[in-house]
């Protein structure tokens, strides 16, 4: 009796397999959920930089709207204290 009968040779075989192949699906599943969040948390970073561009833009475009039109506009604003 020291060697196994090749019928249960073949049911352990067969339940190592299945093992295996569940294990290595699992840690497929892993390193995908891993990678996902890496792209989500990348996303996300160029979406802040992106809004920080845009709010700098949308400052600079504000702030040249209210500029003097020409020398005399600055020269007016100048002595009435409004610039």
């Amino acid at each position: 009796m020291g060697a196994l009968s090749p019928l249960l040779a073949t049911r352990w075989a067969r339940h190592l397999a299945i093992w295996i192949a569940l294990i290595g699906a699992v840690l497929l599943f892993l390193l995908n959920l891993r990678r996902a969040g890496e792209t989500a948390g990348r996303h996300a970073e160029r979406l802040n930089q992106m809004e920080r561009q845009n709010e700098t833009q949308r400052r600079m475009l504000e702030a040249a709207s209210t500029r003097p039109r020409d020398r005399d506009d600055l020269a007016d604003r100048l002595r009435d204290g409004r610039f």
